[in-house]
């Protein structure tokens, strides 16, 4: 590896109506995929101007908040919230992004971080959803459902009459993403949504059937907690990778609004953890004098990442930010999408960013 210099459509089964716009009308959590999809005005944005073989930051202009990566057979595959679908073959030149069809038999609202795992079941996308209602009348839990499609492009339809996963005790479940372990066990992990309602935060794991489509195992706790200050009321965004032996777990903390949001990790020996927070923590951050003294530097609240290899091996890591001068509770402005490469030294994961560019392409 080479280092880089750094210098919804979504409905009960009935109806499909087209998604304009995924904001509820309210905020329970105040977590990236816990809270509403920005607007798409935005303040204007800076973009340094790349040469030949470079490209600049932000490679998805729009708003394109928690994005996934997934490679399909050379063809990168990016799903965001607002059920939102955008492909690249280079990760960065990307296409508008588009709606996705999803149907579902108990969702009808608060759709976020939608997550697609390849199994013998198709591409299972594991996505963020509410019903309006409970019996009693009341609000539900935000909880997490699974719904199937041929191919990356759609249409998924989960024909459950209930979520997957949810954990109403604990304030709900948010921010499924799966991991496919050495010995070929496939896990869910997933955030409950403690800090909608005053309950604990922590991150979760269970092992799933090999298509993906149930739980085969008890939940375990992840031994995670926001108990550091950058962490602020929450954590969220779990992502887990194997790199020589040792399982990291990445993961974003504080306020998706504003220039706190950041993200983290920690690590383990074996994947169920416990897991122990890394000292070094936040390494992705908004850089505060960059953000007051640097007109192009727009990343703002960097988190909500996912990692994904390019042709050569080299790992990169997908995350959304604020706008430099769009960031606050009103949500004004929008979320883009970023990448940087992300090299381990030492047994420490170093992301080379944000990186406002010009940059080596991938």
């Amino acid at each position: 590896m080479t280092m880089r210099t750094h210098r919804f459509v979504a409905m009960g089964a009935a109806t499909l109506v087209a998604l304009s716009a995924c904001a509820p009308a309210g905020d329970s959590g105040g977590g990236a995929s816990s809270s509403a999809s920005a607007p798409s005005a935005s303040s204007a944005v800076a973009v340094a101007t790349p040469g030949p073989g470079e490209f600049a930051n932000p490679v998805i202009r729009q708003d394109f908040p928690d994005p996934f990566l997934l490679n399909v057979d050379g063809v990168y595959h990016a799903y965001a919230t607002g059920f939102q679908r955008s492909t690249s073959t280079d990760l960065v030149d990307w296409e508008t992004p588009l709606r996705l069809t999803v149907t579902s038999e108990w969702a009808f609202r608060d759709f976020w971080a939608p997550e697609v795992a390849v199994t013998s079941a198709g591409y299972v996308m594991y996505y963020t959803g509410r019903s309006s209602l409970d019996t009693s009348g009341e609000d539900t839990a935000q909880c997490i459902g699974r719904a199937v499609a041929p191919t990356p492009e759609g249409p998924f339809v989960d024909e459950l009459a209930e979520p997957l996963v949810c954990q109403p005790d604990l304030g709900g479940s948010i921010d499924a993403t799966t991991f496919l372990d050495a010995d070929g066990t496939l896990y869910l992990l997933w955030k409950n949504d403690g800090n909608c309602c005053g309950a604990p935060v922590d991150l979760w794991i269970a092992p799933m059937s090999p298509d993906g489509l149930t739980l085969t195992g008890q939940a375990t706790s992840l031994g995670v907690t926001n108990d550091e200050a950058w962490e602020g009321g929450l954590i969220e965004a779990p992502t887990l990778w194997l790199h020589e032996g040792t399982y990291y777990l990445f993961f974003s903390a504080n306020a998706y609004y504003n220039a706190d949001y950041a993200m983290g990790y920690a690590t383990s020996d074996t994947v169920t953890g416990p897991y122990v927070d890394a000292p070094e923590n936040p390494i992705l951050h908004s850089d505060f004098s960059e953000l007051m003294d640097n007109p192009e530097q727009q990343a703002a609240g960097p988190g909500h990442q996912s990692i994904v290899a390019d042709d050569d091996g080299d790992l990169w890591l997908a995350y959304h930010a604020w706008d430099r001068d769009a960031i606050g509770p009103d949500r004004a402005g929008k979320r883009s999408t970023w990448i940087d490469e992300l090299v381990f030294e030492d047994g420490k994961p170093i992301i080379l960013g944000p990186d406002s560019g010009p940059q080596p392409v991938p």
